[in-house]
């Protein structure tokens, strides 16, 4: 998911997207454990997902202050 759409969701949603992106990245490495994964970019993907809404969560919090 790009940025531009995730700056447009409030926090609720932001937190719900994070919760998501967690089990998938959660899946992804069970996945690699049990040699079950083909493409191993899925988890560099999904940490840069994790990432990029902890960011805008982030900025979120802090246009506030």
């Amino acid at each position: 998911m790009k940025a531009s759409e995730l700056r447009e969701l409030n926090q609720q949603e932001l937190h719900e997207k994070l919760m998501e992106a967690k089990k998938e990245y959660f899946n992804i490495r069970f996945q690699q454990a049990m040699g079950e994964l083909e493409k191993t970019s899925q988890i560099k993907v999904a940490r840069r997902n994790i990432a990029r809404i902890l960011t805008i969560l982030t900025e979120k919090t802090n246009e506030g202050k």
